[in-house]
C-alpha cells in the first residue's frame, strides 16, 4: 500500500512539473476546456436546438468526432502487434504511450456520445439493471460494452507496466501477457462494431456496404500511428524518455501501408456508387461534388484526398533520422485527412438526401465547434500528464523508495552478536570501569 501511495503522489507531482512552455501548454488547453464546459452548459439550459442539427441530419459533428476517435483508439494495437507478436524490444518500451493514448480516446469518445444525447440522465437506459440496454440485439449496446471494456482493460495494462516499472522489476507474467493478447482483437473490434452502426442502417444507401468496416480499419490503422510517431518525436525532444528509431520507422510503414489501402477502397467505393449512375449514388455524388449552396462536405472530401496523398509521400519518402520536421508533418496531414474523411465527410453525406428525398444542409453551429474544442482539449491536457508522468517513470527518474531491510550482526561462537562499531557483545554485560 505504501508503494502504491508513493506511485500515485510521486507521479502525480512529476506529471505537472515542467518548464515554463510546459504551463504555457497547459494553461491554454485548460482554458479551452473552461470555454467548452461554458459552451456545454449553454447547450444543457437550451437543448440541441443551439446546434445546426435537425430532423433530418440528425447526427453532426459530434458523432463525426466520436467516430474519428474510436479509431485513433483501436489503433493501438498497431504498436502492440509488433511489440509482443514479433518480439520487438524498441516497439515495446514505447507501448505504454500507445495505451494511454487509447485511455485518453476512448474517455472522449463517450463524452462525446454524452454531449450528443442532449440530456445526460438518458445514459442510465444504458445501465445493466437498471435501464433496458436492449442486449444482444441492440448493436448500440455491443459499441458501449466494446468502448467500456476496452477503456478498462488499457488502463490496467498501463497502470500495470508504470508500476512495476516504478518499483523496479519487469512487468509481465501470465495475466499479463493473456491480456495483451485479449486486447488485439478487442481492438480490432471496437471500430468494426461502429462500423456496423452505420452499415446496418438498409435506409442509408451511403453506409450500407459490407466494405465500410474494413475502410474503417485501414483509415485507423493510418491516423492512429501517425499520430503516435508525432508524440514520440514531441517526447523525444522535450522529455528524458529515449524513443530508438526503430519504432518510429516500424509505425511510419504501417501508417504508409494503411493509408495505401484506405485510398484504395475510398476509390473502390466511388467507382461502385458512380459507375452504375443509380438512384442510390445520389449521396456519393454530394459527398464528392456538394449541392448549390452547400459545398462543405465536398470540400472536406477533397482536401482530405488531398491530405491523404501527401501524407503517403511524406511517410514513405522520408527518414525519421534527418528529416524529422517534415515526418511529423506528414504525420498531421494523415491524422487531419482522416478526420475530415470520418468527421462531416463520413455523417452528412450519409444522412442527405433522407430516404423521403429531402436535401437538408448542415454546418457546425459556434456551440458545437466550442463543445468540441474543450473536449478535445481536455484529452489534451490528460494525455499531456499522463505522458509526463509516464516518461519519468520510464526513464528511471522515479522509482519506489523502499524500506532497507533490517541489518543483524553475525553471531559468534559464543551465542552473542558482536556490535559492528565497538567489538562488545550486543546482549552481553558492559564491562565496569575500574574504581578510582
Amino acid at each position: 500500500m505504501r508503494t502504491a501511495l508513493q506511485f500515485v503522489s510521486r507521479g502525480a507531482r512529476a506529471s505537472v512539473r515542467g518548464s515554463g512552455a510546459y504551463y504555457l501548454w497547459l494553461g491554454f488547453l485548460l482554458l479551452l476546456v473552461v470555454l467548452g464546459a461554458v459552451a456545454y452548459g449553454h447547450q444543457l439550459r437550451r437543448g440541441l436546438v443551439v446546434t445546426n442539427m435537425t430532423d433530418q441530419v440528425s447526427w453532426g459533428f459530434y458523432i463525426g468526432n466520436f467516430t474519428f476517435l474510436v479509431g485513433t483508439a483501436a489503433a493501438a494495437v498497431m504498436i502492440v502487434i509488433p511489440a509482443f507478436a514479433y518480439r520487438q524490444r524498441a516497439l515495446r518500451e514505447v507501448v505504454v504511450l500507445g495505451e494511454l493514448m487509447a485511455v485518453v480516446t476512448v474517455a472522449m469518445c463517450l463524452v462525446f456520445v454524452v454531449v450528443d444525447l442532449g440530456q445526460p440522465a438518458r445514459l442510465w437506459h444504458m445501465l445493466p439493471l437498471f435501464g433496458r440496454p436492449n442486449f444482444p440485439a441492440s448493436v448500440m449496446t455491443w459499441d458501449v460494452v466494446a468502448l467500456t471494456g476496452y477503456l478498462l482493460l488499457n488502463a490496467f495494462l498501463s497502470a500495470h507496466v508504470l508500476y512495476a516499472t516504478f518499483r523496479g522489476s519487469a512487468p509481465g507474467g501470465r495475466g499479463y501477457r493473456a491480456l495483451v493478447w485479449v486486447a488485439i482483437p478487442w481492438a480490432i473490434s471496437i471500430h468494426t462494431v461502429t462500423a456496423f452502426i452505420y452499415s446496418g442502417l438498409g435506409a442509408r444507401p451511403y453506409w450500407h456496404a459490407a466494405v465500410l468496416a474494413p475502410h474503417f480499419l485501414a483509415s485507423a490503422f493510418a491516423a492512429g500511428p501517425a499520430l503516435l510517431i508525432a508524440v514520440l518525436l514531441a517526447v523525444r525532444r522535450h522529455l528524458a524518455l529515449p524513443v530508438d528509431d526503430l519504432a518510429i520507422r516500424r509505425l511510419r510503414q504501417i501508417a504508409a501501408v494503411a493509408m495505401l489501402v484506405n485510398l484504395f477502397l475510398f476509390g473502390a467505393e466511388v467507382f461502385t456508387e458512380l459507375y452504375a449512375q443509380t438512384a442510390h449514388a445520389a449521396s456519393m455524388r454530394y459527398h464528392l461534388f456538394g449541392l448549390p449552396g452547400q459545398r462543405l462536405p465536398a470540400a472536406l472530401t477533397w482536401a482530405a484526398v488531398a491530405l491523404d496523398a501527401l501524407a503517403v509521400v511524406g511517410l514513405m519518402a522520408l527518414r525519421p533520422q534527418r528529416q524529422r520536421g517534415l515526418l511529423a508533418g506528414a504525420c498531421w496531414c494523415a491524422v487531419v485527412g482522416v478526420w475530415m474523411e470520418k468527421g462531416l465527410g463520413l455523417v452528412v453525406p450519409g444522412l442527405v438526401p433522407t430516404p423521403l428525398g429531402e436535401v437538408a444542409g448542415y454546418t457546425p453551429s459556434a456551440t458545437e465547434l466550442c463543445v468540441g474544442a474543450g473536449i478535445w482539449a481536455g484529452g489534451a491536457l490528460l494525455y499531456s500528464l499522463l505522458v509526463k508522468g509516464a516518461a519519468a517513470i520510464q526513464s528511471g527518474e522515479l522509482r519506489a523508495i523502499l524500506l532497507r531491510p533490517r541489518i543483524v550482526a553475525p553471531r559468534d561462537d559464543s551465542g552473542l552478536r558482536e556490535a559492528p562499531e565497538t567489538g562488545v557483545g550486543v546482549g552481553a554485560p558492559t564491562p565496569r570501569q575500574p574504581a578510582a
